[in-house]
């Protein structure tokens, strides 16, 4: 019986699925889980920098059956998965669970996102993992000056637009370094609200940019008072957020879901397959 995640990712929908489930598959470590994610970079990048060990390519989801055998175990973040589907999954699995059930369950891995009481980075922006269609590219050839913020490069971002972000921000600094960013950056301008969390969970400070093209809960995001920008002009954002970083607010307490249950299940569900094997 093997542990599977499966994540829904590529470069137009970016990796928050991916560090969401990478966040669960880190603590639950001992059972070997495997990351199916459908960009191969993806499963890559959780490898490298979010203490995933295995991964595979999945194109969609209704591929896993290629990989998994009745009884394997799986825990998903992805929007593929309907009503039909998920009877399909309760039949096939032992155990599937969806991290999107409860809409306002918080996973971040605080094993990697610690307090950081001497962030290094005063001020940094990330869009977030993806601008397929270069939107974000296109308003910093448009500023008219120099941010003295320093800007994280996504995951997807294309090759050769750093010297573009290096002429309009302090450094262009390369996505592989994306974990050390977030904990050391004081004041962080984000498109993702899974970045925010993981930044709060440092003991950073984090403004959303509410992005057009990316859906937010809202509930959530105000029930732990994080300040939001809605992006528009990014000259106007960046002022706006130099502003808000003079006056941050108090954010309310990050309760990121208690997985001990689940892990305690995954151990009942493995010791009595292997009773009915053996």
């Amino acid at each position: 019986m093997n542990v599977y995640f499966y994540a829904k990712s590529g470069h137009t929908v970016g990796l928050e699925a991916t560090k969401r489930c990478a966040s669960v598959a880190h603590y639950l470590k001992d059972f070997d889980p495997i990351l199916c994610t459908s960009d191969f970079r993806a499963g890559a990048f959780a490898k490298d920098n979010l203490e995933v060990k295995k991964y595979v390519n999945i194109d969609v989801m209704r591929n896993l059956h290629n990989i998994m055998k009745k009884r394997d175990i799986l825990i998903y973040d992805s929007p593929e998965a309907g009503i039909e589907m998920k009877k399909d999954l309760e039949t096939f699995c032992t155990i599937s669970f969806d991290l999107n059930e409860n809409p306002n369950d918080i996973f971040v891995d605080t094993m990697i996102y610690t307090k950081n009481d001497n962030p290094t980075i005063e001020k940094a922006v990330f869009y977030g993992d993806d601008d397929y269609g270069n939107h974000f590219l296109k308003a910093v050839e448009n500023l008219d000056l120099k941010s003295d913020c320093q800007l994280l490069m996504g995951h997807y971002f294309f090759l050769g637009n750093e010297s573009i972000f290096e002429n309009k921000f302090q450094s262009a600094i390369d996505e592989e370094e994306y974990v050390q960013t977030i904990q050391n950056s004081k004041y962080l301008l984000t498109g993702s609200q899974q970045t925010a969390f993981e930044s709060i969970s440092c003991g950073n400070n984090p403004v959303i940019l509410i992005r057009n093209d990316k859906e937010y809960n809202f509930d959530l995001i105000n029930s732990l008072n994080i300040p939001t920008i809605k992006y528009s002009n990014l000259k106007d954002n960046l002022v706006e957020f130099e502003n808000i970083t003079k006056n941050y607010p108090s954010l309310n307490e990050l309760n990121v879901v208690n997985l001990e249950s689940l892990k305690d299940e995954i151990i009942a569900k493995i010791e009595l397959f292997n009773k009915l094997i053996n």
